[in-house]
């Protein structure tokens, strides 16, 4: 999916669930960079097409270990250790990246090393991730609207 679709979605996601958390200001941009975080690994992404990124490019390919649960995991870990306020959101938003990126028809290895493929049919650019896109501009006004609303 393009980086728009994964910043929508990560911005619903973190809109839901910043009523549950103590931090919402801390937690809700988190969720929003790391929801297209994974995408380091591509030369062509908005992320991966910063110089910070040419490293994580030599060493790995897109949709390897990166998009996977395992990095999620383990980076979540690392992040918990040094920022323990950042790694939850930093989870969500990696997660919910992975998860939409399933759908996807290049699809991710969820659980990396193992070879399993989770994959599907919506083309990266194409109608359905554009579909997707709008859908979670629209859910993410409602829920803009609602927070809105209650602060009345």
């Amino acid at each position: 999916m393009i980086w728009k679709t994964h910043v929508a979605i990560g911005l619903a996601v973190a809109l839901y669930f910043s009523t549950q958390v103590t931090k919402p200001l801390i937690f809700i941009p988190i969720v929003l960079f790391s929801s297209f975080f994974p995408d380091v690994d591509s030369g062509f992404s908005y992320i991966g097409r910063k110089k910070i990124a040419a490293p994580v490019q030599a060493m790995t390919e897109h949709r390897g270990i990166i998009h996977s649960y395992t990095a999620a995991i383990i980076l979540s870990f690392i992040i918990a250790f040094f920022y323990p306020i950042l790694a939850l959101p930093f989870f969500v938003g990696y997660s919910f990246h992975l998860f939409a990126d399933s759908f996807t028809v290049q699809g991710i290895r969820p659980f990396w090393p193992l070879k399993g493929v989770s994959k599907g049919i919506v083309a990266t650019g194409g109608k359905i991730d554009k579909v997707i896109f709008y859908t979670f501009v629209l859910v993410d006004l409602i829920l803009l609207g609602t927070m809105a609303y209650s602060l009345i």
